[in-house]
């Protein structure tokens, strides 16, 4: 487990390393990059949300009762539609507590930016933890949008969970929200003319779902 910068969290482990191989690798289909973008998500998000509160119970097993802990705290994910969907029943199975509320933002090829056309986030937030499921970190510019939403609404504490990142998306939103960790299994060092990560995975949302019409 490494890190770039004090609020990027990079998941280094042979595990995630093979994973990401495949699931870069141009030939890989469909039904197994769902499968791959959902393995890299548990691990990224096991080891970020490490923090999560529990608290003590006692179990009967079938021989004495034992002293454990387990997850009190309820987790509100926001998957930016529609890649962010992806990630989200693995998260689902790693925690036993959780709540989604939809964030669908649309993105303009020619100036790179986004405006928001779907936003099922609850009007009050105060005392919720909220991790953002967006596969791929490119600008940046989408995440900033969701993450304004969840600060207006004074969500305590907020948490990017990504695949990949770039390092000039991780300086714009770092620029704009500095506090809020980011969590990813790998950072690019640079986007293309189209403001994809390169070297990247192409269009998350397109691998994992189809293209659009």
């Amino acid at each position: 487990m490494g890190a770039v910068g004090a609020q990027v969290l990079v998941v280094d482990h042979p595990a995630v390393a093979d994973r990401l191989a495949r699931l870069r690798d141009r030939t890989t289909t469909s039904a197994e990059f769902r499968q791959l973008v959902g393995e890299v998500a548990t691990y990224v998000a096991y080891e970020a949300l490490c923090d999560i509160e529990t608290g003590p119970v006692v179990v009967e097993t079938p021989l004495a009762p034992a002293h454990c802990r387990q997850v009190t705290e309820t987790v509100l994910l926001v998957p930016v539609l529609r890649a962010g969907l992806g990630m989200v029943p693995a998260v689902q199975a790693l925690l036993p507590l959780t709540e989604v509320a939809h964030v669908g933002l649309r993105r303009d090829e020619l100036t790179w930016t986004s405006e928001v056309y779907l936003n099922r986030l609850p009007a009050q937030l105060s005392g919720r933890r909220v991790v953002v499921c967006d596969p791929m970190l490119a600008t940046g510019g989408s995440l900033v949008q969701v993450c304004d939403l969840l600060v207006e609404r004074h969500a305590a504490r907020v948490m990017a969970l990504c695949l990949i990142a770039s390092r000039p998306g991780i300086e714009h939103f770092h620029s704009r929200h500095p506090a809020i960790p980011i969590a990813c299994a790998a950072v690019d060092p640079d986007l293309d003319a189209r403001a994809y990560i390169v070297p990247g995975l192409g269009d998350a949302g397109d691998r994992l779902f189809g293209p659009p019409d």
